[in-house]
């Protein structure tokens, strides 16, 4: 495999923007498929969404991938889900690419799910190309786009085509680079027809490019004397800085078409091969195991391994693990080692996936992406050759902000079930499952209401388990509003050695100055013990005796968030202090003082994004302000009323089914995930009764 022509890449979008449509059209046009599916309508379905749930309702639920030949290039492509509840299968596809296309629809432009993907692009360093799609339908304007994508996204987007036609006579596009005009012809818009530009678009043509060059030229300076000097610029020229300023992240070009209508697919497959990296052009680096000093990888064959088993899925014939090869190669029936767990394994079976089919290969080389069956790893672990040698950044996951209990209807199915849930816990990083000890229930938790509805009709299709589901539960949050100085002694003498702790300092809600030095998220503690006060060996105990305390606060008994806790002194006893009497003299200390902190309910609140026709907009706004929502900003384009606003997350169960009723099925809505705020003392209160209720024994 010739490295300089492989292309690692992703399709991301918002919701329904078109990825897997385009990505269908991708396989259809390098002669992986012979046949064009639609994502929705009879038929077989797309390829890349082989789920039953996904043909039938039309989305796509995890990320499938394939590979194809484009010319003389070999393309890895990884079809991603739009919805956020399913986001974890971007960000461990996006961990693993080297470039990305992200797709916007023609109308819609930048959406909530949009800028979602354009921060995990950013996160992994992902150079990425936009295509604006859907140029067809009603109200479609890229110029739009372009400027969303400049001010949402703050990204250098420069427009490298122009539209021949609008709307329903969208009839190809103008390539500014080569200046010729593109059409497709044939049933499936299979043969590209290269023309001249229209004589009408010519002076619009000509102005975009020099837009264009004058965009690129901000990337070279040899470029830009040239238009000073009004010197002809060459294609290559123009596609080597472009290619450069990509690879760098600094630089988005933007293209346009319809997937739907097979129209200017091709066009952007070329972009792909021109201008996104090879393997050999990103920077990818681990950590050595023992020292955490950097190692670069190098995309060498003769290197050693180093891969990343990034996406598990477990079926009849056992455990697939999608593996990202940055360095060496594996061969079928080498043994390799686990990083995480120094198990040594081996790998029996190698595949290249084509959606759910696989092809058995030998070998996979670095560069490459490919499936091992049978070995036994968590999604995000590293192999090498040896054990201790490099381990690579592990996948960003979310925390779950939704739950529910999940029983059998019949006892008989408890193992069944059980079983099921274990294969999705493991497959899911962001589907938690867990015991409630009050009540022992099972409680399943998600990215929200689909994603976990999702599963449990995954349970009743795949393991044939009838389910009854609790309502959906919020997971609220406790934190501490206002600091508050301790000075607390425990003392304990009954016979034997007693134990004795002293501890003195502050607990305060976290600043935004400790999250960004803190480690974890959630709580950080501060050593500020001078003089030996307390000795070294004990100050960890401290810490760990107010950590174990934060799972349950005094409000509701929810975990408690966001707390600094400051030790400035303290003092201990020759005999009668240990490790175990200061974890006891912290825990003691927050039991008996956190009160006085005035702590508060916390509650997830989740940006929404509402799209509807402009007739409804009153009466939605006014559906959002009932639930407790607050407007962030509304804005109307061709007839289509976007509103954006901040919801709490106890008041969308089923919001879908109201918005539906109240826009005759016409509105549509996606969230995600923003921030906990404080629940207002009206609603708290009512809170805490029901919790009181829920954790009184049966």
């Amino acid at each position: 495999m010739n490295l300089k022509n492989v292309r690692n890449i992703g399709i991301s979008a918002h919701i329904d923007s078109g990825k897997t449509t385009l990505s269908e059209r991708i396989l259809f046009y390098a002669g992986r498929i012979h046949k064009i599916e639609d994502v929705r309508g009879g038929g077989d379905g797309a390829v890349m969404d082989n789920m039953e749930l996904e043909k039938e309702r039309g989305i796509t639920i995890a990320s499938a991938a394939t590979y194809l030949k484009w010319n003389e290039f070999d393309i890895n492509l990884i079809d991603t889900p739009g919805h956020v509840d399913f986001t974890v299968e971007v960000e461990r596809s996006l961990r693993v690419l080297d470039g990305a296309i992200l797709v916007l629809c023609s109308v819609g432009g930048v959406q909530s799910q949009s800028m979602t993907v354009d921060r995990q692009m950013k996160r992994y360093n992902v150079p990425r190309l936009a295509f604006i799609n859907k140029m067809d339908r009603t109200g479609a304007d890229p110029f739009s786009v372009v400027k969303q994508v400049r001010e949402k996204l703050g990204a250098d987007a420069v427009l490298f085509q122009l539209p021949i036609g609008k709307e329903d006579t969208f009839n190809g596009v103008v390539d500014l680079v080569e200046m010729k005009a593109y059409y497709n012809d044939g049933e499936n818009g299979e043969k590209v027809r290269v023309e001249e530009i229209p004589a009408d678009l010519q002076a619009q043509a000509e102005e975009y490019r020099h837009d264009m060059l004058e965009a690129i030229s901000m990337y070279n300076d040899a470029l830009m004397e040239k238009m000073l000097g009004e010197e002809e610029i060459s294609a290559e020229e123009i596609h080597k800085i472009v290619r450069d300023a990509v690879i760098n992240q600094s630089f988005t070009p933007v293209f346009m078409g319809s997937a739907y209508k097979n129209k200017s697919v091709q066009p952007l497959l070329d972009a792909v091969a021109r201008y996104l990296p090879a393997p050999t052009e990103v920077e990818n680096k681990g950590a050595n195991v023992e020292t955490g000093e950097p190692i670069i990888l190098s995309s060498d064959v003769k290197d050693p391994l180093v891969a990343m088993g990034f996406k598990i899925t477990d079926d009849e014939y056992g455990q697939l693990t999608y593996t990202r090869i940055y360095q060496g190669k594996i061969e079928k029936g080498g043994t390799y080692f686990n990083q995480r767990s120094g198990r040594k394994e081996r790998f029996s079976r190698i595949v290249k996936m084509h959606s759910d089919k696989r092809e058995e290969v030998s070998v996979g080389e670095a560069g490459d992406i490919v499936a091992v069956m049978g070995i036994d790893c968590a999604s995000g672990d590293t192999y090498c050759d040896e054990p201790n040698f490099c381990t690579l950044e592990n996948i960003f996951v979310a925390d779950p902000v939704i739950k529910m209990s999940i029983e059998p209807q019949s006892r008989d199915n408890a193992d069944k079930l059980s079983k099921a849930l274990q294969r999705f816990r493991k497959e899911d990083p962001t589907f938690h499952v867990s015991t409630d000890e009050e009540t022992n229930e099972t409680i399943i938790a998600g990215m929200g209401e689909l994603h976990l509805e999702v599963y449990v009709e995954r349970i009743r299709r795949e393991y044939g388990v009838d389910v009854q589901v609790g309502a959906p539960k919020v997971s609220y949050r406790e934190s501490g509003q206002q600091a508050f100085e301790f000075d607390h002694k425990r003392k304990k003498q009954s016979g034997g050695s007693g134990q004795y702790g002293h501890i003195v300092g502050v607990m305060r809600p976290m600043t935004d100055e400790d999250r960004e030095e803190a480690e974890d998220a959630e709580f950080f503690f501060i050593d500020k013990v001078t003089g030996g006060r307390i000795p070294k060996e004990f100050i960890p105990a401290v810490r760990k005796g107010f950590e174990e305390m934060m799972s349950k606060g005094p409000v509701a008994g929810y975990p408690v968030v966001g707390l600094t806790v400051e030790l400035h002194d303290g003092s201990y006893h020759d005999v009668d202090s240990s490790d175990m009497a200061f974890k006891l003299t912290a825990r003691e200390c927050f039991r008996e003082h956190f009160n006085r902190m005035k702590p508060v309910l916390l509650e997830p609140i989740m940006k929404m994004e509402v799209e509807c026709p402009e007739d409804f907009q009153g009466s939605v706004v006014g559906q959002v302000s009932s639930k407790r929502g607050m407007i962030v900003e509304t804005e109307t384009n061709s007839g289509v009323t976007v509103i954006i606003a901040e919801v709490p997350l106890a008041e969308t169960f089923g919001y879908s089914n109201d918005l539906r009723s109240q826009t005759q099925g016409q509105g549509t809505f996606s969230m995600e995930f923003a921030k906990y705020s404080p629940v207002p003392s009206n609603i708290q209160s009512e809170i805490v009764e029901e919790r009181k209720k829920e954790l009184q024994p049966a």
